[in-house]
């Protein structure tokens, strides 16, 4: 069997783990960027209320709230995304590499996009103040259209990792054009308004030199963008009914955490549309600093568990039904049990004489291969931890049937003996690390042990944990081709 499993330099991150790493990074800058496209609207419709003669106060907040959209959007966002791109090669380069492989082309045009963003809001910063009114809107509009085209086409790459739909290799548009695409774009959208208004009105409340009044008309004005969130729960039924049956579930009660984090978007979303939609818009209340401030802070929440949810619901794959999250394909598992993965990782242990054997030196290989994305030796959703209250043999047979135990975890991707280095070198974790530890390959019962591994791995199968008439057809012709071989 061809085999083109690649293994890349591990860095490791201490106790955080390193999906917490990138996803802390990732929120952030989703969050900014959502500030930035809707800024773009935003400013758009001070413009027109400035030039329209509809709002005195329009120009000037509008050049105010364009300085502070540049210091914080341009420059963090800017930070934070080179900061996405570092990260991600260090954490899953096999993932952003398959999307690179695919989307090169649509990654260059989303970049033009941006680079049109950029240069025409740093024309606005340079020269708005100078330009006629016509000359104003115009570089806004190039400068919002660069900024959600740009959302447009990252929008259809990013989905297309959850529901890939008919996409095969090659066939770009089926990947990018994919059964969230549309709900997912419509979603982010509003949510960028809502952000970028809720953002307008911590800023407003910083012009001392405006009265209360003319605070308020701002305050109402830039509170119309919030108007769109009436749509959020039709776009959010639409956006989850188009999900995978499977991922549908973990939303919906199958995992607690991804259920919970489901409610803090929804509520907080709530919290700020029903304000927003009754005080704001039909009140025309005005909103102080701190009020502002906290509805900020509720936004970002929901940002936070939005996205927790939609990189959770693709579990156990990073591209569903392509590539786990442990960057194994699962074409790869069957050749992987037969010959080890760890045979074929050319790169060596940190501080190798440090661990007391040559089979925990391989249990500690296994983990770096396939448990390290998502769990830590004794920190973050540590493995130690996790498994701590299982005794060995529970601990050889829930991680050769692992994908059974845990419905979001890939099967287990090598041989009888790495189960039980894994095993081991857990223990020995769990142990305080002792200079001395018993080799369990040496014990009489050894072989028996490994055979009742091997059952159990051949029970559990190398496909994910769902019944096979709800395992797509592609993937099914994909596990019995591998299989085969």
């Amino acid at each position: 069997m061809r085999m083109d499993l690649v293994y890349y330099p591990i860095h490791e991150f201490g106790p955080l783990m390193k999906g917490l790493v990138i996803g802390g990074l990732g929120i952030f800058h989703v969050f900014t960027a959502q500030f930035a496209i809707g800024g773009g609207m935003l400013m758009m419709y001070f413009q027109w209320l400035a030039m329209t003669g509809r709002s005195s106060e329009a120009r000037t907040f509008l050049d105010r709230y364009f300085k502070f959209l540049v210091l914080l959007s341009f420059v963090t966002g800017a930070l934070t995304g080179v900061g996405m791109w570092f990260t991600s090669i260090q954490i899953s380069p096999r993932t952003i590499g398959l999307m690179i492989d695919e989307f090169h082309w649509l990654w260059g045009v989303e970049w033009t996009f941006f680079c049109l963003e950029v240069v025409a809001g740093y024309c606005f910063y340079r020269y708005g103040a100078e330009l006629s009114d016509r000359a104003r809107i115009a570089l806004l509009g190039l400068y919002t259209v660069g900024a959600w085209a740009s959302l447009f086409w990252i929008n259809g790459i990013l989905s297309w990792q959850l529901t890939p739909g008919e996409w095969t290799s090659g066939h770009v548009w089926k990947g990018f054009f994919n059964p969230t695409f549309w709900p997912s774009l419509f979603y982010r959208t509003v949510a960028c308004l809502t952000t970028a208004s809720l953002v307008s009105m911590v800023v407003i409340n910083s012009f001392s030199d405006f009265d209360r009044d003319q605070r308020t008309r701002l305050i109402n004005r830039a509170a119309m963008l919030l108007a769109p969130m009436a749509t959020m729960p039709l776009l959010g039924l639409w956006f989850v009914g188009s999900l995978p049956e499977d991922s549908r579930e973990w939303v919906l009660g199958g995992s607690i955490a991804m259920t919970l984090f489901l409610n803090l978007a929804v509520i907080a979303s709530v919290l700020i549309a029903g304000y927003a939609l009754v005080g704001l818009i039909r009140q025309r209340l005005y909103i102080n600093g701190a009020t502002a401030t906290l509805l900020c802070v509720l936004a970002f929440g929901a940002t936070a568990g939005g996205e927790f949810v939609r990189e959770g619901v693709r579990k156990p794959f990073t591209v569903r039904e392509n590539l786990y999250s442990n960057a194994i394909k699962p074409s790869e598992i069957a050749h992987l049990r037969a010959v080890g993965g760890t045979s074929l990782d050319p790169f060596p242990l940190r501080d190798a004489d440090a661990y007391p054997n040559d089979q925990v030196r391989t249990g500690a290989l296994v983990f770096r291969q396939q448990c390290s994305i998502c769990h830590t030796p004794a920190g973050v959703n540590s493995l130690t931890g996790l498994t701590a209250s299982w005794d060995t043999d529970q601990k050889r047979l829930n991680i050769a049937k692992l994908q059974r135990l845990k419905p979001f975890m890939p099967p287990f991707a090598g041989p009888p003996h790495e189960v039980e280095a894994l095993v081991q070198w857990i223990e020995w974790q769990q142990s305080n690390k002792p200079a001395q530890w018993n080799d369990s390959r040496t014990e009489p019962e050894n072989i028996a042990r490994l055979a009742s591994i091997q059952r159990w791995l051949d029970e559990a199968g190398t496909a994910p944990a769902k019944p096979h008439d709800r395992v797509s057809p592609k993937l099914a012709q994909q596990l019995s081709q591998s299989e085969a071989r």
